[in-house]
Order: structure tokens, then sequence, then C-alpha cells
């Protein structure tokens, strides 16, 4: 049980340029992560907290139940639909570098689709979840290019680009395997090659290498049973990723410019949080989801949850954002994700289980975490 497991396993905290006169936030971070834990029966927890330069990593229970390993900074989880991020970035980031425009439709890239529904659509539309009514996963019965190519010359949308928002992993998905096209490489190639060392991400992969398997968390399915990723049509470019609460702080800071990375791909991160238009509280970047800050609880928990994600939901024009929160929820069946930042204030959080919990939960964890932060 997860109380056990609490008073069992080591609970490490490290923090780095800690600023003198500044309370500490760990009793806070404990205590939330505990209550959730407990709650959810989560076997392990890493949060990460930039705030300025002082970085904060706080880890809980058990990256496996089963080899009892520790939960450390270092510690692999799958990110979900984090991963969209990632993917976003590439295609900006071949638009900054000119091989390709986000104004542009698929059939450019992908002579199958020319002339088809899906060559009236953007490649923003794509990213913004946009395009025309995709469902949220690939029919189960798709298990290869050559049948998703068959798929999409066959779609047909349910309403005009940019007018709804259906939250869809074929949208996305198509969006990386075009980008990556338009550099010449394979999706993993664009990623292991330019993108993910253009961030200074050494621990964050679609593939963990055979090295970093004992640094891979086991993930528990709501029956509490170990569970990972399957491999599926589309399923690195939509909800892939692996990586360590370490990594994801740094990708973060990178989001807010406060590391150094190429021109090109500081211009390509900027573009993924310009906003396309509102779903209600919310403001749909390039896969980044947008809110004026401060912004309430309810708002967040709103724009966060699965009415948002499940349903499809009309559009309305943009707003001016002064400040903004900028976040994303990711899950797979045996992990649960979300990062949040605020660049303004120069504010951080990434919270990394190995269980798939509810998104409110971890928005309110969060939300908590910044407001206690920003005083």
């Amino acid at each position: 049980m997860v109380i056990g497991c609490l008073l069992a396993c080591t609970t490490a905290w490290t923090s780095t340029s800690v600023q003198a006169g500044v309370p500490s936030i760990e009793p806070l971070v404990k205590a939330r992560a505990e209550s959730l834990m407990s709650q959810y029966d989560i076997a392990g927890m890493a949060i990460a907290i930039i705030d300025g330069r002082q970085q904060m990593f706080f880890n809980y229970g058990l990256a496996s139940r089963e080899t009892r390993t520790p939960v450390t900074e270092d510690t692999l989880f799958e990110l979900g639909s984090i991963s969209k991020t990632f993917t976003a970035a590439l295609a900006a980031y071949a638009q900054a570098n000119g091989k390709l425009s986000l104004t542009d439709h698929p059939g450019q890239y992908l002579p199958a689709l020319r002339g088809t529904p899906l060559d009236q659509v953007s490649l923003a539309d794509l990213g913004t979840h946009s395009a025309g009514g995709f469902p949220l996963q690939l029919p189960d019965d798709i298990q290869n290019d050559a049948q998703l190519m068959a798929y999409l010359r066959d779609w047909r949308p349910s309403y005009a680009p940019g007018t709804q928002r259906s939250y869809a992993n074929p949208s996305i998905g198509l969006l990386g395997l075009i980008a990556a096209k338009s550099m010449n490489v394979s999706f993993t190639q664009a990623m292991h090659d330019t993108l993910l060392p253009g961030l200074g991400l050494a621990h964050t992969y679609l593939d963990v290498p055979a090295a970093q398997l004992p640094l891979y968390a086991q993930g528990y399915d709501k029956k509490d049973q170990p569970v990972r990723l399957n491999p599926a049509v589309l399923a690195d470019e939509a909800y892939g990723f692996k990586s360590s609460a370490w990594d994801m702080l740094h990708y973060l800071q990178a989001q807010m410019d406060t590391v150094a990375v190429p021109a090109k791909l500081r211009e390509a991160l900027k573009a993924t949080q310009q906003g396309y238009f509102r779903v209600g509280g919310m403001t749909q970047g390039l896969i980044w989801e947008l809110y004026g800050y401060p912004v309430a609880l309810d708002t967040l928990v709103q724009g966060n949850s699965n009415a948002v994600a499940l349903t499809t939901q009309p559009t309305s024009p943009l707003q001016p954002l002064d400040q903004v929160w900028i976040n994303k929820t990711g899950s797979t069946n045996g992990f649960g994700g979300y990062v949040a930042f605020v660049p303004s204030k120069g504010i951080g959080v990434v919270v990394l289980a190995n269980k798939n919990y509810p998104n409110e939960a971890r928005v309110r964890f969060a939300h908590q975490l910044v407001q206690a932060l920003d005083k």
C-alpha cells in the first residue's frame, strides 16, 4: 500500500541556489504529494520547480514496487500528451529553417493526400486540434503506414477548419510526420539528432536505451497492475516520449528563454506559445494551452477537464493576454504528468507520477505551488 511505501521508502529532496530568506516550499510539496499518493495509490512522484534561477527537486516513493527502486530526479516517466509539445516545437523549428510553413497543407508533403479534403487543412490546424473533427485516437485496425494513408485519404471533416476544437492524437501525429518529412529524416532522427540535443535534453527518449532502462519507472494501471506504453502508429509523434523531472525542468527553462538554446530553436519555442483562438477561458497555442495570469483555479481546472479534452468545443476570437500561464497535461495507461510555467515570473512546475490520476488533482497541486511561490 502507498502508506507503507511512504514510510519505508527513501524520500529525497535536493535544491540548488536557494536564496537566503526565502521560506522553504518543501513542507507544502511533501504534504500535497503524500496526500495525492495516498488518495490515488500512486507508487512514486517526482516534482521539480524553477523559481527564477532556483531549481528544486522533490522525489517521493517508488519508481517500481517490484524492485523497490526509489524515485529520483533522473527517473524516466512516460509523458503521454506532454510529448505533443516536442512535436509542435519540431514543426515550428522546421518553419524557422524554411523547411515548411504552418500555413502549408498536408498534400505539399504527402502526395497521397493531394486533392483530398484533408489537403484543405493547414498545418497550424493540425497543431491546434482544429482540422475538422479527427477522433481522439486512430481506429484500432490501423497498424501500418499504408493503412494510415488510406485512412487519411478517406477522412472527411465534420466542420470547417479553425471553427471547432476536437482534441486529437491523429492530428498532431500527422503534423509530426510532415515536419520530419520536410527535414528529410525520420521523426525519431529529427528528435534525437536535432531537437532534443538543441534543447539540452540528454535524458529524454522515444525508445529508452538499454543502458537507461534501470531508470525507466514502472507504470501502474487503474487496477495497480504493471503497465508500460505499447507501440502504435503515430504514438511517437502524439504521446511517446519518456523523460525525467530534471530534463523537463530544463525544458521549461528553455521555453521561458532562461537557458541558452540555438537562435532558430528559440524562435520555434516562441512560435508554439502564440495563441490561435480561444476555447472558453483557455487560449489554444500550438499544442500549448494558455491562460491570462493570474488565473482562477476554477478556470484552470475547467480548461484541463475531460469536458474540454473529450468533446468538440467551438472556437472564439483571441483576446489580448498580458501575462500568461502556459500548461499541458499528459497521460498513458500507467503514468500521469503535468507541466506549467509563467514566463513573466520565471516560475515553472513539473509533476510526474507512475499512475494516471485525475487532471484536476494535478492542476490543483501545481496552482497551489505557483501561488505559494508568487508572493
